[in-house]
């Protein structure tokens, strides 16, 4: 198991499995797995950063890694 620093914003908040912060996930995840592990459904994640930078779905997550996704936003 890795540790990761997991951030899931706005409506997708609801979806985190403790209070919020630090999780685990299996080494070897993707941030596509993790979505689906943790019940998300996949087009409700319109943005994802790692580390502070845009990542894709099937980019790894790594021990440490900041990881945080977020909805589609509306504005105007």
């Amino acid at each position: 198991m890795i540790r990761i620093d997991l951030k899931l914003f706005v409506t997708l908040s609801q979806y985190h499995p403790g209070d919020g912060g630090f999780h685990e996930v299996e080494e070897g995840t993707t941030v596509a797995g993790m979505i689906r592990d943790l019940g998300i459904p996949k087009d409700t994640v319109k943005l994802i950063f790692i580390n502070g930078k845009k990542a894709e779905p099937d980019r790894e997550i790594c021990h440490g890694d900041r990881v945080g996704l977020f909805p589609p936003v509306g504005g105007g």
